[in-house]
């Protein structure tokens, strides 16, 4: 099974070496790289949210295994959609999908759904590959698409099961929550919702976050997926959590009066 590039030649460039040049020009590989239990990366298209994902792809170890969570801007039929076999395709080549440690993840609890067509046009996922295989020749990923209406304690649920998987696996993986911030509101207003909810982030409450997000209807589109990386990563021992890039699509457009938040955490 071949998961195809859903959002080649709009998201990013469809063509290998104009997607690497792009790449190329938004890390920065002097940077200081440090070993990151999970890593929250937007993804928008890479003219607007690229500078933060390469700035914090710059800043990582990379393992040879990665749990990738996003949400699903579609209706999906599952809450919690994963692929425990298969390849995904870029222009920058194929990853395997790691059975084996989608399988110790779907060991842990009852929430999966093998799903694959949750993932057939999704692009939250999707859009972060192309940094990874910019960095990393050789790697495998466990897809896993979360659908909108899903409850705190089955993110709870989802997250403890990520890391009893890591736990179990015999080779490091790195978890990948897939978010963008405030949506198309003026740019006061984006940076102010979105630094309460990078406030939570940073200390590593995933509970703040789900309530603080739903209580003042941050339109963060992928906070489910993000409080399941804060869950899983606590369970896995992180201490810390660093905001390593936040801009909005204002300072690449020009135009603040209606913007989209983007923001790196790298989480330790």
């Amino acid at each position: 099974m071949i998961r195809k590039p859903a959002v080649a030649g709009t998201f990013y460039p469809s063509n290998p070496e104009e997607l690497t040049v792009m790449i190329k020009s938004m890390v920065d590989l002097e940077r200081e790289k440090r070993k990151a239990l999970a890593v929250i990366s937007p993804h928008a298209g890479f003219i607007y949210s690229g500078p933060v994902a390469g700035a914090l792809f710059s800043s990582v170890q990379f393992p040879g295994k990665y749990v990738l969570v996003g949400p699903s801007h579609r209706m999906i039929s599952s809450k919690v959609a994963i692929m425990r076999f298969g390849t995904w395709s870029t222009p920058l080549g194929d990853i395997p999908v790691d059975s084996e440690l989608a399988d110790l993840i779907l060991s842990s609890s009852t929430i999966f759904e093998e799903d694959e067509k949750a993932h057939r046009n999704e692009h939250s996922i999707e859009v972060q590959l192309p940094f990874i295989q910019y960095f990393v020749k050789h790697f495998s990923i466990v897809p896993i698409c979360i659908g909108y209406h899903i409850s705190y304690e089955e993110l709870e649920e989802l997250g403890r099961a990520i890391a009893k998987g890591i736990k179990r696996c015999d080779s490091e993986a790195m978890i990948i929550a897939s978010t963008d911030m405030s949506h198309y509101v003026e740019q006061s207003i984006a940076k102010k919702l979105d630094l309460m909810a990078i406030q939570k982030i940073l200390e590593l409450n995933p509970k703040g976050l789900y309530d603080t997000v739903t209580s003042k209807n941050i339109s963060m589109c992928g906070f489910q997926p993000t409080t399941s990386a804060l869950v899983a990563s606590k369970e896995l021992g992180a201490k810390t959590a660093s905001l390593i890039k936040y801009q909005t699509s204002g300072d690449i457009s020009g135009n603040y009066d209606e913007v989209v938040g983007y923001a790196g955490v790298l989480i330790e």
